[in-house]
Formats: C-alpha cells, sequence, structure tokens
C-alpha cells in the first residue's frame, strides 16, 4: 500500500463521532477485499500528528444494519492500510440502573450472543485459536480511562458488553437474563469486530455510550429515544475520542501486535 494511502490509526463509528473537517489532506479510498465490500470508503487524513482513517461502520446514511456489516472486510481492509490501533464507538443499552442514558463505558469483556457472522479468517488450510481472554486491548483501555477521568467525562472503566444479532431489540425475558449474568451493556456491534482484530494483531479499544435502559427496565425501547441521546451527546462522544488522539500510547507494552504467536495450529 502507497504510503500516502495508508494510515496508523482507525477510528470506527459513526457520523456523530466524527467530523471530516478535523483531519487535514483528506482524500477517500474504496479498498477491495477477498472477503468483499466494505461499510463503506474510507476517509484518509491527518490529524494531531496521526495518519488517521475513518470507517462508517453501518454505512454512509446508516444504512447497513447490524447482522449485515462485512466486519471481515473492513478488518482486513484496515491491516492493508497499515493501521495498527482502533478505536471504536457504539450506542449500547444500559443493564444496570447506575450505567445511565448519556454515560460512557470502557468494555473490558463481551458475551457472544449472534448467531450468522462470519467471526474468523481462518476458516480451513491453517486453524486459528485466538485468546479472547482480555479482547480489549490493556494499554489503550487504560489510556482512555485515565484521559476520560482527567477530562471529567462520565465513564465508567469497565463493562461487560453483551452482542445480540439484531436487528431487533430484546425481549424483556432475554433482557432480564443477560442482567442475571452480570452483563452491564447489550448491543449489536462489537462481536465479531473485536476479535477480527485481534486476528489481525491489531490493538483495539471501543467506547460506548448508553443511550436507554434495556426493557429489564419495563419501558420498551425505540430507535427514536436512541437517536435521541445519541444527538444530545454527540459533542460529548467527539470530544473524549478526538481530545485523546495526540497523546495516544503507541501499545509497545501490550501483546495484541503479537496476538498469532501461539494461536495458530
Amino acid at each position: 500500500m502507497a504510503d500516502e494511502y495508508s494510515a496508523n490509526l482507525a477510528i470506527i463509528g459513526g457520523t456523530g463521532i466524527y467530523d471530516p473537517e478535523l483531519l487535514t489532506d483528506r482524500k477517500e479510498v474504496k479498498l477491495f477485499t477477498p472477503y468483499g465490500m466494505t461499510s463503506d470508503l474510507f476517509t484518509l487524513g491527518n490529524f494531531a500528528g496521526k495518519k488517521i482513517a475513518f470507517l462508517q461502520r453501518h454505512g454512509r446514511g446508516h444504512v447497513i444494519p447490524p447482522h449485515k456489516i462485512n466486519f471481515r472486510a473492513n478488518i482486513w481492509a484496515l491491516k492493508e492500510l497499515g493501521v495498527k490501533q482502533i478505536i471504536a464507538s457504539s450506542a449500547v443499552g444500559s443493564l444496570r440502573e447506575d450505567y445511565k442514558p448519556g454515560e460512557f463505558v470502557l468494555t473490558d469483556q463481551f458475551i457472544d450472543r449472534t448467531k450468522n457472522r462470519f467471526d474468523t479468517f481462518y476458516e480451513g488450510g491453517q486453524i486459528c485459536h485466538i485468546s479472547s481472554a482480555d479482547p480489549i486491548c490493556p494499554s489503550l483501555r487504560e489510556y482512555f480511562s485515565k484521559y476520560a477521568e482527567e477530562n471529567h467525562f462520565p465513564i465508567h472503566k469497565k463493562g461487560t458488553y453483551v452482542c445480540i444479532e439484531g436487528p431487533r431489540f430484546s425481549t424483556r425475558a432475554e433482557s432480564k437474563l443477560f442482567r442475571d449474568w452480570d452483563c452491564d451493556i447489550i448491543g449489536m456491534t462489537l462481536y465479531p469486530e473485536v476479535v477480527l482484530a485481534r486476528e489481525a494483531e491489531i490493538c483495539y479499544v471501543t467506547i460506548s455510550m448508553v443511550t436507554d435502559y434495556d426493557v429489564w427496565a419495563e419501558k420498551p425501547v425505540s430507535a427514536v429515544e436512541v437517536l435521541e441521546i445519541m444527538r444530545e451527546n454527540s459533542s460529548n462522544f467527539k470530544k473524549l475520542i478526538m481530545g485523546a488522539i495526540p497523546n495516544l500510547p503507541k501499545c509497545d507494552e501490550c501483546n495484541c501486535q503479537h496476538a498469532l504467536e501461539n494461536a495458530l495450529a
């Protein structure tokens, strides 16, 4: 990949998080992958001395439902661009009274409840048993934890994310079950994005915004409610992510970029 079409940092999210005017020397790039089309074109540019690639996970105009996102194509393309670190953003429902709408969560664990997603690059010929014991880059998570605290963002430093297939929301019985499992937040996009990043040996951190209480709270969730909370808090979300970028660590001490050393059979 030519240097002008490369990046060392990627942001995966939506238009509420990313402002294209923040990047200089912007260009849009279309990448072809062995896994089909990516969610959208990649916007490449410079910000705070870093070469950044931005991807809208659901496509321009938010047109791709979560169960139809081509996660393998997206992560493969980022690897091809030379990306070493990914900052992912998402909207989630809360499974706890004290994780309130408008607050942020740094996920550290997940439970996969998806059904039909392609979740590995290794489908035959060579077997990969990637470690998922601690799926989020510890260096990036610790950095964002300290940055958010120092800058007074309302953030929870840990959270178990249960990822459901979507596009429907949970039944009340499912929501109460996930609470019994000690899950903290619920969403539709973390898996398999996080494990594919690990297979690609890319450091990955996800920052979630709580947009609602899931239906365990006896109040049906609506898409309108979710979008309204996102709109009200998008400025804070943008400030948290973009404000942290200038001093982002290089992750020299984590093992994410050596994840395949003991995983291939």
